[in-house]
């Protein structure tokens, strides 16, 4: 035993100095998300096992064997992406910020035979970003798509009438907390090859709407650094695009769809037949993850049942 690990010492000794320091990376993680278990952080759905994400259910369809993180995947837009994600082959780690919501869409998606799992995630919290990287690793073992659902829009107003504080929240929230998570994620995005990241914005970056104030300059934002982040990482295979989502049946759309004030606008200057299900935005994602999608970085797609731009 002991020449065994003399042998062994020595091969890692002749080890490319990049390849220790990953493995000293996944070390890391390995224990940090050991660690928040033993502290009671992070909880499993009912019947979660690394068997069961990992290698229990075969996997079939486009996105097999890949892993996706979505975040703000409980309800509405993202809860509709992390299905087709699942439904195409890939196992998904849902998230949003309360467990009670995390644990009633893994059942729900457990149940239709799907390969998810879920952990509890504020996305401007640092501590949560990282437990769910973490999560991602520990059960997935790797990460080759980020969908970054969760927005915020505390406030109905003007936007010079918006306190610094209600400011931050939503640039935090909106706009830096995909930056600081996908940072997270790359280095183990890269080892995969290929890669996607799919950010959501909204119509109002291209229609803004004077009730929405600060939320439109977040939006907009998103557009910029779509194209940003598309330069920055092609040379590493990752494309990056950005879904805008029109008028969908969501809870957090209701401000929009409910007002009879806007939708007649809609309906009689861009001849809107429909309210926009979250389904019609979910396709498309599933699509941009998919080798079929490799050519097309940088883009921000328009799913409002009309085009806002020539």
């Amino acid at each position: 035993m002991e020449e065994l690990l003399t042998r062994t010492q020595e091969r890692e000794e002749h080890s490319q100095g990049q390849v220790q320091q990953e493995a000293d990376q996944a070390m890391a993680t390995r224990l940090q998300a050991a660690a928040w278990v033993q502290r009671g952080q992070l909880r499993h759905p009912a019947g979660l096992s690394v068997q069961k994400i990992s290698r229990g259910i075969d996997q079939k369809g486009i996105l097999a064997n890949r892993v996706a993180v979505v975040t703000g995947s409980t309800n509405g837009i993202g809860f509709a992406i992390a299905r087709r994600l699942a439904q195409d082959g890939a196992h998904v780690v849902v998230s949003s910020r309360k467990q009670q919501n995390v644990d009633q869409a893994v059942a729900a998606l457990q149940e239709e035979g799907l390969s998810v799992m879920g952990t509890v995630c504020h996305v401007g919290k640092a501590e949560d970003r990282e437990r769910l990287v973490a999560t991602a690793l520990q059960h997935c073992g790797g990460i080759d798509f980020l969908v970054c659902v969760a927005g915020v829009n505390p406030l109905v107003g003007s936007t010079l009438g918006t306190s610094e504080q209600v400011w931050d929240k939503i640039v935090d929230v909106n706009l830096k907390s995909p930056v600081l998570l996908l940072s997270q994620l790359l280095p183990h995005m890269e080892k995969r090859g290929r890669g996607a990241v799919i950010l959501v914005s909204s119509l109002a970056a291209y229609m803004p709407l004077v009730e929405l104030g600060v939320y439109n300059v977040s939006k907009t934002a998103l557009l910029g650094l779509t194209k940003t982040l598309s330069l920055e990482l092609a040379p590493k295979n990752i494309q990056v695009n950005c879904l805008v989502p029109g008028i969908i049946k969501t809870d957090f759309s209701k401000l929009l769809y409910e007002n009879e004030a806007i939708w007649k606008k809609l309906k009689e200057y861009h001849w809107v037949k429909r309210i926009g299900q979250p389904e019609d935005c979910a396709g498309l994602v599933s699509f941009l993850c998919s080798p079929d999608a490799s050519y097309i970085t940088g883009e921000s797609i328009v799913v409002a049942g009309f085009s806002p731009r020539l």
